[in-house]
């Protein structure tokens, strides 16, 4: 029969107690009937159909029946796999291995309190360096004996003034998490988690236009760090009139105005305010639209040798990307340069264009250019771009070969011994008779004897 989820006074709970020793399956039951309430109308306080949710049967109290699910086929299976002890089977059925709506909201009150407990339980606690800090071990008395540890390490009983842990003098080294516990029992009773830093000094502030006549940005930093969080606070007024600063994901500590009127003579005041647990520090800016006017440096700078030309250097660059309209505001530039052998620069500032032509370059000197840009009429310059390299043209040697050269190469080359002939000074048929012969034996024997003069 029909009946009120849980209308029964007794909430089952027998059924429960013999069913909490399964809390393994206590977060899937949890998560099943999240699902269930999701697909049936059936909550708490209403009627519930006689077919249950997700399938499971639920009991009739009355009945004395164990709940079932309608579609198992073997009652016993469950109870093997969770190896439930024989006592706590029913008259041979399946025991449910989902637990009652009671079983159900008593778990989820267990949760709740934990979390609540332990938010309780846990505090960050902000000091200034050099302060003396004084903890104290929650609730617990004076005179109780406790025990402090400080991230995870005990602390020194010289530390302690009854229960209350006192720290002089504290700096960034002591920063970290402090709890108290019982006695012997060390039962947690306090936890902390101590963060020393300073209070922020005057925050640096900038404003610039860089995308003129778009609108500007304000970016920010502060000059030496705190050790703890900041909160920074920036307001723009033109005027009488508030307007939004649109604060950039990257980097986080920059933000962007848009223009609402061009060629305002009205001044705008920026402040810009820096809180922590610590302590709070501003600054203002007031300036107007033209004096925070400062381009981007110039992009693609290039520099090279000039062909046949020792003395010359070819120099180009293109407009700054974030300058939206360089038609409409043209810009002027500054070209600076020097070989690297030298300290000071030689400048040509242009009122138009994109290149130069340097004309008093060092030959073969080795040279540093750089190029600034900033507004015809209004602003600053900007900074410089980033520095090329170039060496004007050099002629390259030739490799000539000299009449001296050859004379010197064969000269160098010839060895200073002549080996004696190898072949007969006299032919066969040069001469007859024993006088000819002679006259060739004479003449070979003058010819060695020259030859070895000169070993």
């Amino acid at each position: 029969m029909d009946h009120k989820w849980g209308s029964s006074p007794r909430c089952w709970r027998g059924w429960c107690s013999a069913h909490l020793r399964r809390s393994l399956l206590l977060s899937f039951s949890v998560i099943g009937f999240d699902g269930c309430l999701g697909e049936k109308e059936g909550r708490a306080g209403t009627d519930v159909p006689n077919d249950g949710w997700c399938g499971l049967k639920l009991p009739d109290p009355s009945d004395g029946v164990q709940p079932i699910v309608g579609n198992q086929k073997n009652p016993r299976d469950f109870d093997d796999k969770l190896g439930t002890p024989p006592g706590l089977r029913t008259g041979g059925e399946m025991a449910n291995p989902v637990p009652s709506a009671c079983c159900v909201v008593l778990a989820a009150v267990v949760v709740v309190y934990a979390q609540r407990h332990s938010q309780q339980d846990s505090h960050i606690q902000y000091e200034r360096v050099g302060a003396d800090v004084t903890m104290k071990c929650g609730s617990m008395d004076w005179d109780a004996a406790v025990t402090w540890t400080a991230n995870g390490t005990d602390i020194d009983d010289s530390h302690l003034n009854g229960s209350y842990l006192i720290l002089k003098n504290v700096d960034l080294t002591q920063s970290g998490q402090y709890s108290c516990y019982e006695g012997s029992s060390w039962h947690l009773k306090y936890q902390t988690y101590l963060r020393v830093g300073v209070p922020p000094k005057e925050p640096v502030l900038m404003c610039r236009s860089n995308n003129y006549p778009k609108g500007f940005y304000c970016s920010w930093h502060l000059p030496s760090p705190t050790y703890i969080p900041n909160s920074f606070n920036i307001s723009v007024i033109h005027g009488t009139r508030e307007m939004v600063c649109e604060k950039d994901i990257f980097p986080k500590n920059r933000c962007h105005i848009r223009y609402l009127q061009l060629f305002s003579t009205v001044k705008y005041k920026v402040t810009l305010t820096v809180t922590n647990a610590l302590g709070k520090n501003s600054t203002t800016l007031t300036f107007d639209e033209f004096a925070i006017v400062k381009p981007d440096p110039p992009e693609s700078v290039v520099a090279k040798p000039v062909p046949n030309n020792p003395r010359r250097l070819e120099v180009s660059w293109q407009n700054p990307s974030s300058w939206p309209d360089p038609e409409s505001f043209p810009l002027k530039f500054f070209l600076r340069y020097r070989p690297l052998i030298l300290d000071q620069w030689q400048h040509v500032e242009l009122s138009d264009g994109t290149s130069h032509t340097i004309t008093d370059a060092y030959a073969g000197k080795e040279y540093i250019i750089q190029v600034a840009a900033k507004d015809n009429d209004i602003g600053t310059w900007s900074d410089w771009s980033v520095a090329v390299h170039a060496t004007p043209w050099t002629e390259e040697p030739k490799h000539l070969t000299t009449e001296v050269q050859i004379t010197e190469t064969t000269s160098t080359s010839t060895s200073s011994f002549m080996p004696p002939p190898t072949t007969k000074i006299c032919d066969k048929g040069a001469g007859v008779g024993s006088g000819a012969v002679a006259v060739c034996w004479t003449a070979g024997l003058v010819l060695a004897a020259y030859g070895v003069l000169f070993i």
